[in-house]
């Protein structure tokens, strides 16, 4: 459940969805073992999240989601040299 700005810096909370803007993604979760027939085969999870960043951050940043890190903040300048 969306409570607060996904900028960790920010503390404002979630109230309407017509505030701020929404982002779902595809976050990967590494590292499951699972065992077929005599050999074991390490799978990745993938599921869906959903982030809400208010209408301040909205407006200069961005989420990514990066394999290892996870998903973090991202200034508009930053995320369109990667």
């Amino acid at each position: 459940m969306l409570s607060k700005c996904a900028n960790p810096g920010c503390q404002s909370s979630f109230r309407y969805l017509h505030e701020g803007k929404l982002y779902r993604l595809e976050t990967v979760v590494d590292g499951s073992e699972y065992l077929f027939g005599t050999e074991t085969e390490v799978l990745n999870h993938r599921h869906l999240e959903f982030f809400w960043l208010c209408d301040d951050c909205a407006s200069k940043m961005t989420l990514r989601f990066e394999k290892g890190t996870g998903v973090t903040v991202a200034l508009f300048t930053a995320a369109k040299a990667a």
